[in-house]
C-alpha cells in the first residue's frame, strides 16, 4: 500500500536477510522509495546504501544530501553521519567545528554513535569530565560491538583517567 514505514522496515529484511534471502538491490529500492515519501528512517537507509555502495552504485555526495534530509527533521543517526563527513572531509571540505556540532545534536538526540563521537571530540579538546560522562552514556546504549571498537579507541588515548575511567564505564553490566 505504499506505506513509507513498511517499505523501509521491508528493506531492512532485503537488507539483513529477515525472512528472505539478502537481496542488497531491493533493500536499497525500497529506502528509496521510504525516503522520498519523506521517511527520516527511509532517508537514513537509503543514505547509508548510497555511503557504502550497497545494491547501487556508491554516491557518497548523494548519501550525504539524504542525510541532511533527515538530520533536518532532528533524527540523530543521520546527523552523527554529516558530522563524520565534516570531519573526514568527505565531499565538503574539513570542518571540525562543524562536525563537533553534528555530534553534540546527535548525541543529545540519542544515538550512542554521536555519543561516542561527541566524546572523541570533548576529549581531545581537553574536556575530560565532559569525554567521561558521553561515553558513560554511550556505554549504556551501545550495542557490544561497538563498545569493543570504544574500548579499543580508550585503549589509545594518552590520558591516563579518561582511558581508566571510560573502560570501567563501557565494561559497566548493563
Amino acid at each position: 500500500q505504499g506505506h513509507p514505514m513498511g517499505l523501509n522496515m521491508l528493506g531492512r529484511c532485503y537488507d539483513l536477510g529477515w525472512g528472505t534471502p539478502v537481496d542488497k538491490k531491493r533493500a536499497a529500492e525500497c529506502f528509496r522509495v521510504a525516503a522520498e515519501a519523506g521517511l527520516d528512517w527511509g532517508m537514513y537507509n537509503y543514505g547509508s546504501a548510497l555511503a557504502l555502495g550497497a545494491g547501487l552504485t556508491q554516491d557518497k555526495a548523494a548519501a550525504l544530501a539524504w542525510f541532511e534530509k533527515a538530520a533536518a527533521m532532528g533524527h540523530a543517526k543521520s546527523t552523527n553521519f554529516v558530522g563524520s563527513f565534516h570531519e573526514e572531509g568527505a565531499i565538503v571540505p574539513r570542518d571540525l567545528a562543524a562536525a563537533a556540532d553534528c555530534y553534540a545534536r546527535a548525541a543529545e538526540g540519542g544515538d550512542f554513535r554521536g555519543m561516542f563521537n561527541h566524546a572523541r571530540m570533548l576529549a581531545e579538546a581537553g574536556d575530560i569530565d565532559g569525554a567521561l560522562l558521553w561515553i558513560e552514556r554511550c556505554g549504556a546504549e551501545a550495542k557490544p560491538v561497538f563498545r569493543d571498537k570504544a574500548l579499543a579507541w580508550l585503549a589509545q588515548v594518552p590520558d591516563e583517567r579518561l582511558r581508566a575511567e571510560g573502560t570501567a564505564a563501557l565494561r559497566k553490566e548493563r
